[in-house]
């Protein structure tokens, strides 16, 4: 028996094993994420029975206000787990947003503002490590598009781990500095996520660091989870009509699914049909032309877009992503990047969020599914957003004006005042209110 196990004996928890998710092989519950096998995805499993018996309503909402008042149905034994207040994010009803998409029920699951450092990333990362710290690591890392970089930095440097990360060389600059303000050893490596990525997996076996996406990544996955108990919470114990999620490696997609499923099961919410859309940039799209030409296999590509956050070519959980999206009866779409860059800022101009290329990303896909009809009037429907627009400001450079500069006269702000309503009349569509 394990040092984990006999912990995860001393108190209440329901995690059970490790299991394969194409073979059903089962594992005990240590640092593995494949299956030796047949080299399929392991997943946590639970004891859904002891949960049902044992979680109420009541007993969540008497739990801390982050994402540790779900502690029962993540992948930890401690009953003192990494708390840095992530989760417990806004939904916001966005009625400006679907006036102007022509809806009648929108929200927005608005992770830019996650702490600590504004992304849902936070989220995977406390689980991961945490459970890293149960499993005796005391070096710990990631490979990266910059978000996860951030989150493993900042919670390691409040764990007290040692922490280094492995990012793209032309990573942009504020995800750059969001991660080295925390003191890790920081690897640009010159290469896409996709080789980053691999190296990654060399590094793991060799050096035997707790890596949260690759040895760790069953127990990190699970963090996701917690964007699908909040928003059943938030609708006060409803699940949605529609969802629609960014896709990198198709993982959040799989555990909001997760989620939904688990609260329905256990007697949390009644149980209902939620449709799941998927979101991804037109330069790097291998789940959305999976999903398109209806093959139960991704084909890796190369990635070319702006949206570097989603930007994986070869993504892990991608037919899985695309088997939800058919079962549900949704869809997975993808936008160019100056459909992205609109999206932000139609985010932006109408529910005052200023999101990451991710969710402009999704808010552009959400654009395009109801212009087609994929999303009816009366649908009650949660986008989710899931980094913030202050991290990639490189995007929309040069997309929206510049400031106008006047001098400190009154007649020189009449001047500009009138130039800028001209511009206005000229450029813009108003805004219905």
């Amino acid at each position: 028996m394990t040092q984990a196990t006999t912990l995860q004996n001393q108190v209440t928890s329901t995690f059970k094993s490790l299991k394969c998710k194409e073979c059903g092989e089962e594992y005990e519950l240590k640092a593995a994420h494949v299956c030796e096998f047949c080299f399929g995805p392991l997943e946590v499993t639970y004891d859904y029975s002891t949960l049902s018996q044992t979680v109420t309503r009541e007993s969540i909402q008497a739990g801390p206000h982050s994402i540790w008042r779900y502690r029962s149905f993540l992948p930890v034994a401690t009953d003192t787990p990494i708390d840095v207040g992530t989760g417990m994010t806004p939904l916001l009803q966005a009625h400006r947003l679907a006036r102007r998409l022509g809806i009648e029920q929108l929200y927005i699951k608005n992770d830019a503002v996650n702490m600590p450092t504004l992304s849902f990333k936070d989220r995977v990362v406390s689980v991961a490590l945490t459970r890293a710290r149960e499993l005796g690591f005391s070096k710990v890392s990631c490979a990266s598009t910059g978000n996860l970089a951030n989150s493993t930095a900042a919670i390691a440097a409040r764990a007290g781990l040692d922490c280094c990360v492995f990012i793209p060389a032309d990573l942009e600059a504020g995800k750059v500095m969001g991660t080295l303000i925390y003191g890790p050893t920081v690897m640009a490596v010159q290469g896409n996520y996709d080789q980053v990525n691999r190296l990654c997996s060399e590094v793991a076996n060799t050096h035997g660091w707790g890596f949260v996406n690759i040895n760790l990544r069953p127990y990190y996955s699970e963090g996701s989870k917690t964007l699908a108990y909040e928003v059943a919470e938030q609708l006060g114990w409803q699940l949605p009509d529609h969802v629609v999620v960014p896709l990198a490696s198709g993982s959040l997609f799989t555990k909001i699914y997760k989620g939904f499923q688990e609260f329905a099961q256990v007697g949390l919410v009644d149980e209902k049909p939620v449709r799941f859309s998927g979101a991804q940039a037109d330069g790097c799209s291998p789940i959305a032309q999976a999903y398109r030409e209806n093959r139960d296999f991704i084909t890796p590509v190369k990635p070319n877009t702006i949206a570097k956050s989603i930007a994986i070519g070869n993504p892990a959980d991608g037919v899985y992503a695309t088997e939800i999206a058919r079962k549900t009866n949704g869809t997975i779409e993808s936008v160019s990047d100056a459909e992205i860059i609109e999206g932000i800022k139609l985010l932006a101009e109408t529910e005052g969020i200023f999101t990451e290329t991710a969710g402009g990303t999704t808010i552009a896909v959400l654009k395009k599914l109801v212009e087609a009809g994929n999303i009816a009037r009366d649908e009650r429907t949660v986008v989710y957003i899931t980094g913030n627009g202050l991290k990639t400001q490189e995007a929309v450079q040069g997309y929206i004006g510049e400031p106008l500069t006047i001098e400190p006269k009154l007649d020189s702000f009449e001047r500009a005042l009138e130039r800028s309503q001209v511009l206005e009349r000229l450029e813009w569509q108003p805004v219905l209110v």
